[in-house]
C-alpha cells in the first residue's frame, strides 16, 4: 500500500493514470493558491481557495513523509531525515502561511504573503523540463561559479572606482552622485547586466569611461553562462531522446 502511494505521489510514467491525475491536481492547487497574491483585496473566494489548497498541501506533505523510505532509501532513518530535505522544507514553508484558518492560535505561523510564492517552486517537482534545467546547472556549476566569481570581482572593483571618482557634489543638482558605497554597488550591478536604469549616472570623464567598459564587459559576462547552459541543455535533450528511443526498441 505504501509503495503504491509512493508511485502515485511521485512523478511517474504517463501510463499510470492515477499518478497523472494526482500530478494534475497538485499543479492546479499550486497555481490556484497563487491567484490571491495577484490582488490586494481579500475576497471570500480567496479564503476558500486557501483552505482547500493548504489542505491538499498538508496531505501531500504527510503522504511524502509517510513514504520517505522509498524516496531516500535509507530505511527507518529516512523518516528522520526527510523533514530536513530541501523539498520537505519548501513544502513546509509553503504550508505555514495558510495555517491561520485552523484557529487564532496559529496566527503566529502566518509569515508574509511573499512566503506563499515558494509554492511556485513546487511546480519544479512535476516538470521534466525544469528538472532537466536543474541537471544542467549542477553539471555546469563549476563554469557558472567561475563566471559568477569574475562578475562579483568586477562589480566590486567598478564600484570602488566609481565611488572614489563620483562621490562629490554634482554642480547641476547639488547632490552627490553616489551617497554611499552601496549606491556604487547597485550602479555597478545594473550596468554590468546592461540594464542601466538611469537613476544614477556618472558625471566625470573617468566615471563615464568606466561605465562604458562595464557595459561592454557585461555583454561578455552574460554571454558566457548563456552559451554554456544552452549547449549543455541541448546535450541533455539529445541524451533523453536516445534514452526514450532505446526504451521504445526494448518494448
Amino acid at each position: 500500500m505504501r509503495k503504491r502511494l509512493f508511485e502515485i505521489i511521485e512523478q511517474g510514467h504517463y501510463a499510470d493514470k492515477v499518478s497523472v491525475a494526482y500530478e494534475v491536481m497538485m499543479l492546479i492547487a499550486i497555481v490556484s493558491s497563487i491567484i490571491p497574491l495577484m490582488f490586494i483585496e481579500e475576497y471570500k473566494a480567496f479564503i476558500i481557495i486557501e483552505q482547500v489548497t493548504v489542505s491538499i498541501f498538508i496531505l501531500d506533505y504527510i503522504f511524502r513523509w509517510f513514504t520517505a523510505d522509498f524516496y531516500l532509501k535509507k530505511g527507518r532513518l529516512s523518516f528522520l531525515q526527510y523533514p530536513f530535505t530541501l523539498w520537505a522544507i519548501i513544502d513546509l514553508l509553503s504550508i505555514l502561511p495558510g495555517l491561520q484558518f485552523i484557529g487564532r492560535g496559529y496566527k503566529i505561523l502566518r509569515f508574509t504573503r511573499l512566503l506563499r510564492i515558494l509554492r511556485l517552486f513546487k511546480i519544479i517537482r512535476y516538470s521534466d523540463k525544469m528538472k532537466m534545467l536543474g541537471t544542467v546547472l549542477r553539471k555546469e556549476r563549476g563554469v557558472l561559479l567561475s563566471v559568477l566569481g569574475i562578475a562579483i570581482f568586477y562589480v566590486f572593483l567598478t564600484a570602488l572606482v566609481m565611488f572614489n571618482t563620483e562621490s562629490h557634489v554634482d554642480p547641476l543638482t547639488g547632490n552627490k552622485s553616489f551617497e554611499c558605497f552601496f549606491d556604487a554597488l547597485y550602479w555597478a550591478t545594473v550596468t554590468l547586466t546592461t540594464v542601466g536604469y538611469g537613476d544614477m549616472t556618472p558625471v566625470t570623464d573617468i566615471g563615464r569611461f568606466v561605465s562604458m567598459l562595464s557595459s561592454m564587459f557585461g555583454v561578455a559576462i552574460i554571454a558566457l553562462p548563456s552559451g554554456v547552459i544552452t549547449a549543455s541543455y541541448l546535450e541533455e535533450i539529445r541524451a533523453l531522446k536516445r534514452k526514450n528511443r532505446k526504451s521504445e526498441e526494448k518494448e
